[in-house]
């Protein structure tokens, strides 16, 4: 077989900095392994980008890098991907930003990009596309008579048919998302919405086999939970937590970027619920809210920060002491190394999203823990991850009284239950770690047959209006 070729909005680093977390560990494995190539967005875009892909070779793997102009960025990444389509698939539709410049330049991106990816592909390679911000790719390179494997993997939510439909070019969206080969979800619960979403706009026939039949061709479905470097992730915390003190007090801890998808004002109005009913534990426990930046140029998360930094401030101002301060608030990122160790010196670990794709938070918290004296995992219902998490403290965010609640069952747990939770929770996690999750993706997308020039002759002659009913 070919070589494997990865697209996402981001490259990694061209010299292998930062290479610690997120979508790296998962796949530069199996890159390093087929010689495979990246293709992701330059860091600082150009007022005269190139046509081409700008290649660095790596000692694992090699990269390019496609160029945007600061304008056509704007309006592709924070204006439809960001605006548009990251509140809409995360359920708050009154957040939705629609500007036409928008939706043209997220069509325009994916049109110059797939020219550049179609100049280097072979028809026996694989293309796997990542995430929102990418999703006509696809489209635009079976256009071009690109016969490559093409598998896409959605790493946020994928919300009801109902509230897909609030984005306007949704019917656009799903027939853009039937040209994959295999799609594929993080829960099951996404991936029941898919099937809705493409038999109500694309008269989807579900096949015995899971997968869906459109236009006379068979999309392959799969759910796909994402994960972490497990063992690499708890030894992190283990070497670290030999260096440090810890905490003079049990500790409560989040860490999320200062996003409105991450539940954050929830958290703290459940914490001061807390702390207002059960005063015994005023000076005795304390909560660590992590909260990088992120799309600060945007105005819901402005507003977001705002509400954050208030709610702070009250229970401080309520229940703080010259000896004590019940919020540690800090708004700026901290080195992997440093999360691993406050991890495992927190006695409850709070994830509280409204809806989210997984949430990678949860199972480093876990992973973090001494197994001999663990902390305990609060999770909400709403985040990928309690599909799998279900030995956690499971909560409805909303309900301010159902998080404290959680707070105190956590805080006063016996060590046997908390033990025998962690226990269930980490085996899982270490048989189900970020490379089983890759090596699975790509063990389905190398089974799917390639496209053949009858397919790809059909799909040209296909209207917009009929590939979307």
């Amino acid at each position: 077989m070919g070589r494997l070729v990865i697209v996402s909005n981001r490259a990694p680093s061209v010299d292998g900095a930062g290479d610690s977390g997120g979508l790296v560990v998962a796949l530069k494995d199996a890159l390093s392994q087929q010689g495979g190539l990246w293709i992701g967005g330059a860091p600082k875009q150009s007022e005269n980008p190139a046509d081409e892909l700008n290649f660095h070779q790596r000692p694992d793997f090699e990269i390019a890098l496609f160029e945007l102009e600061p304008e056509l960025y704007r309006d592709y990444y924070l204006g439809y991907s960001n605006s548009v389509l990251w509140p809409a698939l995360h359920g708050r539709v009154d957040l939705i930003d629609v500007q036409p410049h928008y939706s043209a330049a997220y069509r325009k991106v994916a049109r110059r990009l797939a020219r550049q990816i179609a100049r280097i592909v072979t028809h026996d390679g694989m293309i796997w596309v990542h995430d929102y911000q990418l999703i006509p790719l696809a489209h635009e390179l079976r256009k071009l008579g690109v016969t490559s494997r093409i598998g896409f993997f959605l790493h946020i939510p994928l919300p009801d048919l109902q509230t897909f439909k609030a984005i306007p070019e949704w019917q656009e969206l799903a027939g853009c998302l039937a040209d994959y080969d295999l799609l594929g979800l993080q829960t099951q619960r996404d991936l029941g919405h898919l099937i809705n979403i493409f038999r109500h706009t694309l008269r989807g026939e579900l096949r015995p086999n899971g997968n869906m039949g459109i236009n006379g061709r068979e999309v392959v479905l799969g759910c796909f939970p994402i994960s972490i470097d497990v063992r690499g992730f708890r030894q992190l915390a283990v070497d670290g937590a030999a260096r440090t003190a810890p905490p003079s007090v049990p500790r409560l801890i989040g860490v999320d970027r200062l996003d409105y998808s991450k539940g954050l004002p929830q958290r703290l109005l459940g914490y001061e619920t807390f702390l207002s009913q059960n005063p015994e534990f005023c000076n005795k426990v304390g909560l660590l809210q992590i909260a990088p930046p992120t799309r600060d140029d945007v105005d819901a998360y402005k507003a977001i920060r705002s509400d954050l930094e208030h709610l702070a401030g009250r229970i401080n101002g309520r229940f703080g002491t010259i000896e004590w301060t019940p919020v540690q608030y800090i708004h700026r990122a901290l080195p992997r190394d440093d999360l691993a160790v406050l991890y495992r010196y927190s006695r409850v670990g709070l994830v509280t999203p409204l809806f989210d794709g997984m949430n990678l938070v949860a199972k480093e918290y876990v992973a973090a823990q001494d197994e001999a004296d663990p902390g305990v995992l609060i999770l909400s219902q709403f985040a990928g991850a309690a599909e799998e998490m279900s030995d956690a403290l499971i909560i409805n965010p909303h309900d301010p009284q159902d998080v404290a609640d959680a707070i105190r069952t956590a805080l006063q747990m016996p060590l046997a239950e908390r033990r025998q939770r962690h226990g269930a929770l980490y085996s899982h996690l270490e048989k189900h770690d970020v490379a089983h999750w890759s090596a699975a993706f790509l063990k389905r997308l190398l089974a799917i047959e390639k496209a053949d020039a009858e397919w790809l002759e059909r799909f040209a002659r296909l209207e917009p209006v009929s590939r979307t009913g």
